[in-house]
């Protein structure tokens, strides 16, 4: 079983979901695809819920009506024969006399997760009839009955493979099939989702569910790149990484993959591949077990973070002072990405101001709170990079116009962590592809 997930732009215009029918039907191999929604579905669906939660119905029903006037004229491109396309029009009818009938009721956050549905639900449908079309024997699977989530909002892959087998298992003769990504059910049997980027984790649970021989990620790029393209003048792809180099990667900002899609294909084993849906040929970034190699291999920046520093030089030593800290983030169930201390002050990062203010206020008793927003966090990857010759030497000789704000080292034996000032990010990324990469 090999595992295929198409992003957004991948089926974005009839004629991507075509070239999409191509790849997916090259070999006999069995196959499932994961797909996002349209390009800009799930933004237009977001926008829709923020018009309903200020109580704009109007304004929600007027952006309802462009979408499904987008879809139409999708359809009409994507399919030729009459038969499908009135097939298309009348599933995808459904969807939008929902989100209609959503703008005239009271809305809560659980129906909000049910107008986000919406996208994958009608790509899949979509693409499933254009299949059809084509003589192109499949299956649809409906993610929502084995893709779920706990109270934590955790997957639970053993629940998962157990609901997926016994669904596969009802279609012993396929060889084809087609999922949603990104959509799921919560803890309460609610429609619920895997946040930004879900499409990933879905495809990586999937492949880790079904031991899957490998999971493609395609997108609209040739793997992943050594910098970040469009910042930097000249970049590289990256032909392989390992487990712990990837998740490094995407978790500090690498947009390409999804921080969560690493986990599921690291326990499993399987081989996690990124490729250009626009460039089928190219080779892509393998990601394995194996590093392949040792050194720096990219870097990646991470927008978006807060620095705040606590000083105390009557508390800073005492016996429990940093589990306290801790414990405030731990509260609020805010990650900390960086922490650097000395002997008066303490200085961590977050990338999330949604309990900011309660934070500070939990943190002052402690001493004296200082927050610096528009931070940037830039991290160098590669395997063992700590303990790999002259790395250190030539990224600070890189950087000596930078004022670098936080170092973290010796963390992970793969990344050194940066923290600068959100306005030199551009200019500290340009200089490193010089210093570290020579480009």
């Amino acid at each position: 079983m090999k595992v295929m997930k198409f992003g957004g732009t991948s089926v974005g215009k009839p004629e991507r979901m075509h070239q999409v029918a191509q790849l997916i039907t090259k070999d006999g191999e069995p196959k499932i695809v994961v797909l996002s929604a349209l390009s800009g579905t799930t933004n237009t669906l977001v926008s829709i819920g923020d018009a309903l939660s200020k109580g704009d119905k109007a304004g929600a029903k007027q952006i309802v009506d462009q979408l499904e006037a987008h879809y139409k004229q999708f359809i009409l491109d994507l399919l030729k024969k009459d038969d499908t396309r009135a097939k298309a029009n009348q599933q995808i009818s459904e969807h939008f006399e929902f989100l209609n009938i959503i703008t005239k009721i009271s809305f809560n956050d659980a129906l909000n997760k049910d107008i986000l549905a919406q996208g994958e639900l009608m790509s899949t449908k979509l693409f499933s009839i254009y299949l059809e079309e084509q003589g192109i024997d499949h299956a649809l699977l409906p993610a929502l009955e084995f893709m779920s989530i706990d109270a934590n909002d955790e997957p639970q892959l053993g629940s998962i493979r157990k609901k997926l087998m016994t669904i596969l298992a009802q279609h012993s003769s396929k060889k084809l099939f087609i999922t949603q990504g990104y959509i799921c059910r919560n803890a309460r049997g609610e429609v619920d989702n895997l946040k930004r980027g879900g499409s990933d984790y879905t495809a990586s649970l999937v492949a880790a569910a079904t031991n899957s021989t490998v999971c493609e990620i395609w997108t609209d790029i040739d793997g992943m790149h050594n910098n970040d393209p469009r910042v930097v003048n000249k970049t590289v792809p990256i032909e392989q990484l390992s487990f712990e180099e990837a998740a490094e990667l995407a978790y500090f900002g690498a947009k390409i993959l999804h921080p969560t899609c690493i986990w599921p294909a690291q326990q499993e084993s399987v081989p996690v591949k990124l490729l250009n849906t626009m460039q089928p040929d190219a080779a892509g970034t393998t990601i394995t077990k194996e590093a392949g190699s040792v050194g720096v291999k990219a870097i990646a920046a991470k927008d978006g973070i807060i620095a705040i520093k606590i000083k105390s030089s009557r508390m800073l030593l005492a016996y429990g002072f940093l589990r306290k800290i801790f414990e405030v983030f731990e509260k609020y169930r805010t990650p900390i990405d960086m922490i650097t201390t000395s002997e008066v002050a303490v200085s961590v990062t977050i990338d999330s101001d949604v309990y900011l203010k309660e934070i500070v206020k939990e943190l002052e008793p402690f001493g004296s709170v200082e927050v610096d927003r528009d931070q940037t966090i830039v991290s160098i990857v590669g395997n063992e990079i700590a303990e790999t010759k002259d790395v250190l030497s030539r990224l600070f000789d890189s950087l000596k116009q930078v004022p670098v704000r936080m170092v973290s080292y010796g963390g992970s034996r793969h990344n050194v962590s940066l923290l600068i000032p959100s306005g030199s990010k551009q200019q500290t990324l340009q200089l490193l592809n010089s210093g570290l990469f020579g480009l």
